[in-house]
């Protein structure tokens, strides 16, 4: 059988590799079919004996030799294959290495892999072009950021793709029959825990705040994993001169020879940066007289309605990444004018007498929601949810002014409220009423829940307020999804405008 080493390109060999893949959603199906074109042997683990898993299952055992096996018993221990202990562990990223099949695996010293990492070493591929990687992380505005990225490659006539944490598994981007010219790859910490050789063109780590601890177990480890991002970048190592723990990563990395740090500002740049000088987003880092000069990218006004500064950083950081592999400066203005925002992330729902309903559930930890926050004046802010361990003190003391109420949803509110009741001791906390009591409440339905905030929000908001939900908390708790909390909060806010009882006419606002 061949070597791990030299499994460096599709074309290597795979057959016969012994494989388990630990998880079955999007990303564990796509490493999980890809193996199986390759050649290896696969057992796929999954904790969720769902329909929906029961089906992915079921696709996969049709196009190739794959066992799958579903239900709690199966993840905490590694399955052999025909017999013989497992090759190679390719794991999803909602495994933590502390989870009793990671565990074993590593005590074996069986290599584990994420699913980025197979991509990165299969992404060559004879007869097919080979896609550039211009990756990018952060603890807020990856989305957003990616998304920005794409439009400017898009906007250079390139075959460009946003893939990865993004929502396109990046498997399924290197399966591609026609290939692409770049891809722009979100990743997540998760994701990087798990990365071992990519060698990217450009990198960038956005920013840096306390998420995810219960993952990782340390805001340390947290930051090691992001850091890790930086590592064999070629080209350009780009940090947010504001974010001093991103500068910080740059020069702790271990790239390759020549490449450059690249910083990203809304202040004016200095030089080998990217930045804000008199509305204009400006590069006096990718030109050869960056000392004196700075060539003009965009205006804020290209940024779009909600020129943010949190959403200018994100524009420049995506300027940088993109100007790395070459883009030039009038498609970088034409992709930003050119994008579009994705839903549930300050997605302006509807307006009426004079108050703004926004949607931000993609604020699923307190630095995402202070950049809502910071957006507006007034806020009736509904905020609560799976809090992952983290803190809520700082969020609630440098925005309590901005507070006219809080709306708390989620089963478990008490850090948030203590923290209110700290720093904002004066602002009305409106509860949902639901609560995990061991009696049955949780099982409230997703849309009940919205509907009861929704309603309390509307009974405190007045002319000139932003009703904001940006619950600073994930949403496993009581939804789904981030998605499945942001729709609910629309179609509550639909019903609400719909309402004759509440008077006045409603205004929908565009996504």
């Amino acid at each position: 059988m061949t070597s791990l080493d030299e499994l460096t390109s599709w074309d290597a060999d795979f057959t016969g590799l012994r494989v388990v893949v630990a998880g079955l959603g999007a990303s564990g199906f796509s490493a999980a079919d890809t193996l199986i074109e390759l050649g290896a042997r696969v057992v796929v683990v999954d904790g969720r004996d769902s329909e929906e898993n029961a089906q992915r299952g079921d696709t996969l055992k049709i196009v190739g030799a794959a066992d799958v096996l579903l239900g709690a018993e199966h993840q905490d221990r590694l399955p052999k294959i025909d017999g013989e202990e497992a090759d190679l562990v390719v794991v999803s990223p909602g495994w933590n290495p502390r989870q009793p099949l990671i565990a074993e695996a590593e005590a074996a010293s069986i290599p584990v892999w994420g699913d980025v990492e197979l991509a990165w070493r299969v992404r060559q591929r004879e007869g097919r072009p080979t896609a550039e990687w211009l990756v990018l992380t952060g603890t807020n505005g990856k989305t957003t950021t990616v998304s920005m990225a794409e439009s400017m490659l898009q906007a250079a006539g390139l075959r460009a793709l946003a893939v990865g944490n993004v929502g396109t598994p990046i498997l399924d981007a290197i399966r591609d029959p026609q290939g692409y010219d770049v891809l722009v790859v979100e990743l997540s910490s998760f994701q990087l825990h798990y990365t071992h050789t990519m060698s990217p063109l450009a990198s960038v780590v956005l920013n840096l705040a306390e998420d995810h601890v219960d993952w990782h177990g340390s805001f340390e480890a947290y930051r090691e994993a992001k850091a890790r991002i930086y590592e064999r970048t070629r080209v350009a190592a780009i940090f947010n001169a504001q974010a001093p723990e991103t500068i910080r990563m740059v020069e702790n990395a271990d790239v390759i020879e020549g490449c450059r740090a690249i910083g990203f500002t809304t202040d004016v740049p200095a030089r080998s940066m990217v930045g804000l000088a008199e509305g204009l987003l400006v590069d006096r880092a990718y030109l050869e007289d960056r000392a004196n000069s700075a060539i003009e990218l965009a205006t804020l006004e290209d940024v779009g309605e909600l020129a943010a500064r949190h959403n200018v950083a994100n524009a420049l950081a995506a300027a940088a990444l993109v100007r790395a592999y070459g883009v030039p400066p009038e498609s970088i203005r034409d992709g930003l004018r050119s994008y579009q925002p994705g839903d549930h992330r300050i997605q302006a729902v509807a307006r009426r007498d004079d108050i703004l309903w926004i949607n931000d559930s993609k604020a699923t930890n307190p630095h995402a929601a202070a950049a809502s926050l910071s957006s507006f004046r007034s806020v009736v802010w509904i905020a609560g949810g799976l809090s992952k361990g983290v803190d809520y003190h700082d969020l609630i003391a440098d925005n309590a002014d901005r507070l006219r109420a809080v709306v708390t949803i989620g089963l478990d509110t008490a850090d948030l409220e203590a923290a209110l009741r700290e720093h904002a001791p004066n602002v009305p906390v409106l509860p949902t009423g639901v609560r995990d009591t061991g009696e049955g409440q949780q099982d409230a339905s997703p849309g009940a829940v919205m509907r009861r905030a929704v309603e309390r929000a509307a009974e405190v908001a007045q002319a000139g307020d932003t009703v904001l939900m940006a619950p600073a908390a994930a949403s496993m708790d009581q939804f789904a999804s981030y998605a499945q909390r942001g729709n609910a909060f629309i179609e509550a806010v639909s019903e609400l405008m719909e309402d004759p009882g509440r008077g006045g006419e409603a205004e929908s606002e565009g996504s």
